[in-house]
């Protein structure tokens, strides 16, 4: 097996006059570290998995459908269908988060069938004693597109306890530059929705007031580490060019005007240049592009050598990316499961410190060490 090469960019900051570029050789990868256990099967492109507790887990299919898990039995049993779900194309039901401050207040974003077309919608409910009520949105994005592609759409929380989420530019490149649209953006909410009076661009008449950061394609992965309080956000590149990026308040990240990636008609280098004054550059970029689909910080004693280490699932390379943080850079580390051939949507840490995974197969997997 060739080890793949990936292209590190060290200094994530501002601009790019200090940017210094390096490359890395990527060991081989160290799967047969770990055995995989399947805890179900027959789901539906499971997107999201969210844990309850160690032995029960929330499911969002994405054509419709939150479903529980009992990790115990392998049972599923069907919880609740939002209504008017746009379940066509890369939408559907989409990621899920459970309120760290209360557990029974569980957030969805999904895409939702309008006139215009389908938008980013956020919900919460109430999960409690194996069932959930008051099913309600906080926040219809206008993140509107007749393309079902590029919604997003990860969530994450700070530690005051702020939501964040993403949505991508809806297969409208102009959307990433554009501050009066959601789309391209990543946003930041109070847990009900409402606008933080801290935010970045709420005395901006041009622009939306929940928009956190912008000029992203569509990132799939969002994770907060709030031990150093860094926000990171992995997202699809066109035709290479997957970005892991330092999100930071108000910054542009640079979609479409820059990019790492080609046309997919063509070895056509999609917007001005790599890199531009004012526009952030990402902590790594992989070329050629893995597909991410999802980002977590491991913090956990049961598997030690991942420990303070990002993981990313990848869709098209199939796989699970490790990257380790050192200060202000990134290096990809190792790619696990590479002989898996399993499309991974989701990777979410239990309470009892187990790594799971979700494939688009249809399957919930758990890493045993």
């Amino acid at each position: 097996m060739k080890s793949p090469l990936s292209t590190i960019i060290s200094s994530a900051i501002l601009g790019f006059s200090s940017l210094t570029v390096s490359f890395a050789v990527v060991a081989e990868p160290h799967s047969a570290s770990y055995r995989l256990e399947t805890v179900a099967t027959g789901l539906q492109i499971p997107w999201s998995i969210e844990f309850v507790n160690a032995n029960t887990a929330l499911i969002s299919e994405r054509n419709g459908a939150i479903v529980e898990l009992d990790i115990t039995n392998k049972a599923i049993k069907p919880l609740y269908t939002p209504s008017n779900v746009y379940a066509k194309g890369q939408g559907g039901l989409l990621d899920l988060a459970i309120n760290p401050l209360d557990k029974t207040q569980v957030y969805l974003t999904y895409s939702q069938n309008t006139q215009q077309g389908a938008r980013v919608a956020l919900a919460t409910m109430t999960y409690k004693n194996g069932a959930i009520t008051g099913f309600k949105d906080i926040l219809l994005t206008q993140s509107d597109s007749d393309s079902g592609r590029h919604f997003g759409s990860r969530i994450a929380f700070d530690a005051d306890n702020k939501l964040y989420f993403s949505i991508g530019d809806r297969g409208v490149r102009d959307n990433g530059q554009d501050l009066s649209t959601h789309a391209g953006s990543i946003l930041r909410v109070n847990s009900d929705g409402s606008v933080p009076a801290d935010n970045p661009f709420v005395k901006n008449p041009q622009a939306l007031p929940e928009i956190w950061s912008y000029g992203h394609r569509n990132p799939q992965g969002i994770t907060f580490a709030q031990d150093t309080n860094t926000l990171w956000a992995i997202e699809h590149g066109p035709r290479g060019g997957d970005e892991i990026n330092h999100i930071q308040k108000g910054h542009n990240y640079g979609w479409a005007e820059t990019s790492h990636g080609k046309e997919y008609w063509g070895p056509i280098s999609v917007g001005d240049s790599e890199y531009k004054e004012g526009v952030t550059a990402p902590a790594l970029v992989y070329t050629p592009s893995i597909a991410p689909s999802s980002l977590i910080l491991y913090q956990g004693k049961r598997y030690p050598e991942l420990n303070g280490k990002l993981l990313a699932g990848a869709l098209k390379l199939t796989h699970i990316n490790v990257i380790k943080i050192d200060g202000n850079k990134l290096i990809e580390e190792k790619r696990l499961f590479e002989d898996l051939g399993e499309r991974i949507r989701d990777i979410q840490v239990s309470p009892d410190d187990y790594l799971y995974v979700t494939t688009d197969s249809g399957k919930v997997i758990r890493l045993l060490p």
